[in-house]
């Protein structure tokens, strides 16, 4: 028998907010269209939102700040 453990997404103190939900959403549907290099992701969300953070369009380094952001 596998041993039980917890994904770190499962120890959450919150739900997640509605912009973490429409980012992770978005994210997805790139992925589902054969999205997987930094550049193209940022191209992805700039067309399709959600805006990056304070309404600034996305760049390479915020979306990296801001998924550190996330993850912390």
């Amino acid at each position: 028998m596998t041993a039980l453990y917890n994904e770190t997404h499962q120890n959450r103190s919150a739900e997640p907010t509605a912009y973490e939900s429409l980012l992770g959403d978005a994210i997805e549907r790139a992925f589902a269209q054969g999205i997987h290099d930094l550049p193209g992701l940022v191209a992805y969300l700039n067309a399709g939102g959600p805006s990056g953070p304070n309404g600034q369009a996305w760049t390479p380094e915020n979306y990296q700040q801001e998924m550190a952001r996330l993850a912390a």
